[in-house]
């Protein structure tokens, strides 16, 4: 009788710091693929969580992508957050009947209670989960107010702002009456730190300048802040001085066809639709309020756009700080263009309306457990079993409750969600059968399925 064949042996484990190098050049800007390479094994897992290789990631693509917008847009078939990325890929942001986008920088996203009293803001943090509430300031009064948020961190390099300290800068002007003159009304800002938890001194101008609903905040040099209000006038808040003041966009005919962005010399810029152009401005490096404005780049959509998209308006709707992309409405869809490089990419393929989209800028990489919010608890006796415990098979149904819908987002390109469900689930099962329980799991058994599309065959 002839021998059974031998055993083929395995092949030898990759060098941990080849691993790292290898998943340092996954590109960016198809945060699924990253996912997925962290579910291949706990070698691979352990390496995109460790906490140098968000840095490491960030230093070797240097540019960001964007991972996609919030929006506000009253049709509910259409998702809060919109991925722009190259894989389906998804984001459980708050909850858009309660909350309305209005900014999102540094790897934070805000959002301001809705209603006709809004009274409350929420800091969220996209990576992690994480979320604060934020009571107005005391001084608040405004039918449409708005605030930017960013990182408060001294010598932050942005490249890994979560879990630091951040600020919160809330602008609303008083109760707008057309029988008041302008300059007999007030707008205000008032600045919160999350260190000390309460919100400073407002700080006043004694012009009215109307709602904020249209356009988002831009920061330049870490100092000074912008905001567009909705007739198009330009709020400067100097962080250092405390100083609020109020200049105009370069045609002041309040025909709502600015928008606020980033010039190429880092200073401020706007937009300018104009037919089948985009008319680019910047502002003299002088500043202050007397400063003028600078044509330095026109931008013809013809060359860019397809035909079909060209046969009405075309509206500039945002911004994307750290990437230097705008978003444009058209007919045919909305599409995003990389100034740099011209780049265009359609991101959604029908027009229904958005007004404000709030781009969400930043390198994903999956984090520990313990640095993730609000996700299923790390070990089987926190739920599973109770305080008292329980027995063996509950702890396996929900390992493999968890198994089911990991697997079940995986099918529906919801990687992030079943980033969390095979990772509890596999430490549910080495806690139980310990470390062979890796070899069992069939969506990470072989390292190249990691990497097929949701609609492969294989």
């Amino acid at each position: 009788m002839a021998a059974p064949p031998s055993r083929r042996a395995s092949p030898p484990a990759l060098p941990e710091e080849l691993v790292e190098e290898i998943l340092l050049r996954l590109p960016p800007d198809n945060s699924g693929c990253l996912l997925r390479a962290s579910l291949v094994c706990k070698t691979w897992g352990l390496a995109v969580s460790h906490p140098g290789f968000r840095r490491r990631f960030h230093d070797h693509h240097r540019t960001p992508p964007v991972l996609g917008f919030l929006h506000d847009w009253d049709d509910e078939r259409i998702s809060h957050f919109v991925p722009t990325t190259a894989s389906s890929f998804s984001l459980a942001a708050p909850d858009r009947r309660s909350w309305r986008a209005i900014d999102c920088r540094h790897g934070r996203a805000l959002f301001l209670s809705k209603g006709l009293d809004a009274c409350e803001l929420l800091v969220w943090e996209p990576t992690t989960g994480a979320e604060w509430r934020i009571p107005v300031p005391a001084a608040f009064e405004s039918d449409e107010p708005t605030a930017a948020v960013f990182c408060a961190a001294d010598g932050c390099d942005h490249r890994d702002c979560l879990r630091g300290p951040f600020r919160v800068v809330f602008i609303f002007a008083a109760v707008f009456d057309y029988y008041i003159p302008l300059d007999e009304g007030v707008t205000s800002v008032c600045v919160y730190s999350s260190e000390t938890g309460i919100w400073g001194e407002p700080t006043s101008l004694y012009r009215e300048i109307g709602n904020f609903t249209l356009y988002s905040s831009v920061l330049v040099r870490n100092s000074l802040l912008y905001f567009m209000s909705d007739g198009e006038a330009i709020q400067e808040y100097d962080l250092g001085r405390h100083k609020l003041s109020v200049f105009d966009t370069p045609d002041d005919s309040f025909k709502l066809k600015f928008n606020l962005m980033l010039a190429d010399n880092g200073e401020l810029g706007v937009s300018e639709s104009i037919g089948r152009r985009l008319k680019l401005c910047s502002r003299e490096l002088s500043g202050g309020t007397g400063a003028r404005w600078e044509l330095s780049r026109v931008i013809y959509f013809e060359n860019l756009l397809p035909h079909g998209a060209l046969v009405d308006l075309v509206e500039v709707l945002g911004f994307a700080e750290g990437a230097n992309a705008i978003f444009v409405n058209t007919v045919a869809g909305l599409f995003m263009i990389e100034l740099q490089s011209d780049r265009v990419r359609k991101v959604y393929d029908d027009d229904h309306g958005f007004f404000n989209l709030i781009p969400v800028v930043g390198f994903y990489t999956p984090l520990p457990r313990d640095e993730r919010q609000n996700l299923p608890p790390s070990s089987p006796t926190e739920e599973a079993t109770g305080e008292d415990g329980g027995d063996l098979g509950k702890i396996f149904d929900q390992a493999q409750q968890l198994f089911d819908k990991g697997s079940n987002a995986i099918k529906e390109g919801d990687f992030v969600n079943a980033f969390e469900c095979v990772n509890h689930d596999l430490q549910i099962r080495v806690l139980c059968y310990g470390e062979a329980a890796l070899e069992g799991a069939s969506t990470i058994k072989k390292r190249g399925c990691a990497f097929q599309p949701k609609d492969s065959n294989e």
